[in-house]
Parts: C-alpha cells; structure tokens; sequence
C-alpha cells in the first residue's frame, strides 16, 4: 500500500465495544430492579434477507441481555392485522422497542403501520415526529435511524473532524442518506446530498472531507472520486458475480476499497463496516427507550 496514513474503519471491532457497554448497562439495570430492556421485531412475509436480519437482531439482543420478542405474520396478512398487532405492542409494559422489518409486502401502507408505533418505542427512528424533530433546529428526536446512528459513530471514533467540514451524502433515501445529511448538519458540517440527477458527480464527491455513500451501486466511487485524506463511510451492500467464490458471488460496497485507500485518510470496508454497527445502534436505541419508560413511570 502507497498511503501510510490511511487506517481502516473497523465496524465489526467499534460495534462490539458498544455492545459489551450496553450489557454492562442491561446489568446494573437488572440489579437495581429495574426491569429488562424489550424489543419486539415484527416480520410480515417470507423475505429470506428480512428472516436473516430479524434473526441477527434477536441473536443481538440475547448476546446484551435484552429480551425480543418475535411476531411473524404471514405475506397476505392485512393492514388492520398489522396495524393491530402494533397497538398491542404498544399496549405491552414489556415492550420498550418496536421493529418493523421493511420493505412490507406491497400492498401494505408502509406510512401507515410505521405511523402507529408509539414515538416512545420508534427504536428505528422512522416515525414522522422523530425525522420531523430531527430536520428542525434546537429539537432532538427521541431516536436517530440506526445506520445513519452508526455511520456518525464511526466518523467519531475514526478521529473526523466534522464541525467545519465539507461534507457530501451520496444518496437520498428516507432510512440512510436523508436522515446522515440532516444529522451532519446538526454537527456544523456543510452538507451536499448528491443523486442521480447531480451533474458532474465525480467533482462535487472530490470536495468532500467527509463522504457518505449511500446508493446501492457496486463500486461507484472510484479512487479518484476521493479528496486525500477524506474519511469515508460506505454504507452500500452489493452481490457481484464471483465465480471463484463458493457462493458464486461476493459482498461490496458502493465504493471502490481497493482503490479509495490510496488516497483516503480513514474508510469503512464491506464487509464489516457499516452493518454490524446498524444492529448496534439498534441496542442502544433500545436501551434508551426502556430508559425513558423509567423516567415517564417517575412522572
């Protein structure tokens, strides 16, 4: 390697300490007699990448001491049996956090059911008041979506200097790159969100000191996409063909790795970026909701 200052950004490794200091925390919870942390993860259908991730995130949650409960319904379940299964949760003292696994089947009201989960137990940060709050100034959302939670976590434990920064978001979704813009934004970072109709992409990325790739293309960020000693995140994940693999395939991000090293000052890789801090934040989110029923039991 041609860059001696560049330091990969070890999400497997910085998302495992948060885990083992949201256990200590679930711990002395349960020794002052309060009570366990709860999620409850809601899975409609048979999507087999849905399965794996509501599976990863019950496994997340026995592993810090924190309770799940499971509810699966099945594809053609509808928008009233959904819905009614949110408000008994909701209903539920023992639930703190609620998970919807989307994408829902398609002819459920995505809207609709996330809007029903109470803003108390939004532990994925999608309700409309929780963007709402956090895209005005001086209002703090009781919860952050978890991968943009995530991405903010590992600019800070990477050394990034956000205040100040130029910063650039490649992407525009509701669940990562709108909700990382507005979260740099609240750190005094100078934002850009970039999409497909941004001309001259390549140019405006090259400006960032921080980047944010967020837009689920295979390696679209190239090595001279990237400003020297520019920190960056990449929160895509892509099959590509790999016929020496045994899978047949291999996991990449939207950024070239290999390539961005070169020049970058720090990077996430994907593998082992990103994702693992997702279900992190998931944890800590979940904590701080059931930290929250404590306090609204004291009013």
């Amino acid at each position: 390697m041609t860059n001696p200052t560049f330091r990969k950004i070890d999400g497997k490794a910085i998302a495992a300490e948060i885990r083992a200091e949201i256990a200590q925390k679930v711990a002395a919870r349960l020794e002052k007699g309060l009570s366990r942390p709860g999620l409850a993860t809601v899975l409609v259908g048979e999507n087999p990448a849905s399965e794996v991730y509501v599976r990863m995130k019950r496994k997340a949650c026995a592993e810090v001491g924190i309770e799940s409960f499971g509810h699966h319904l099945p594809e053609d379940a509808s928008q009233n049996q959904v819905e009614s299964l949110v408000a008994e949760l909701n209903a539920d003292p023992r639930v703190n956090g609620i998970l919807v696994q989307l994408p829902l089947p398609g002819h459920l009201d995505e809207e609709k059911v996330l809007q029903t989960i109470s803003i108390e137990k939004d532990v994925d940060g999608f309700h409309p008041i929780n963007i709402g709050r956090l895209a005005q100034k001086g209002r703090e959302p009781l919860f952050v979506p978890c991968t943009p939670y995530g991405c903010m976590v590992l600019l800070e434990r990477a050394g990034a200097q956000i205040e100040g920064a130029n910063a650039v978001v490649l992407g525009r979704s509701n669940i990562v790159g709108m909700p990382a813009a507005l979260l740099l934004i609240e750190r005094n970072a100078t934002v850009t969100v970039c999409h497909s109709r941004t001309r001259n992409l390549p140019e405006v990325v090259r400006r960032a000191d921080i980047l944010i790739a967020a837009v689920g293309r295979p390696e679209m960020v190239r090595g001279d996409w990237v400003k020297p000693g520019a920190y960056v995140i990449d929160v895509g994940i892509n099959r590509v063909e790999d016929p020496t693999r045994k899978r047949g395939y291999r996991l990449v991000g939207d950024v070239a790795y290999e390539e961005v090293k070169e020049v970058a000052r720090a990077a996430t890789p994907v593998p082992g970026g990103v994702g693992p801090m997702t279900i992190a934040m998931l944890l800590q989110n979940t904590l701080r909701a059931a930290e929250i029923a404590d306090a609204n039991e004291n009013l």
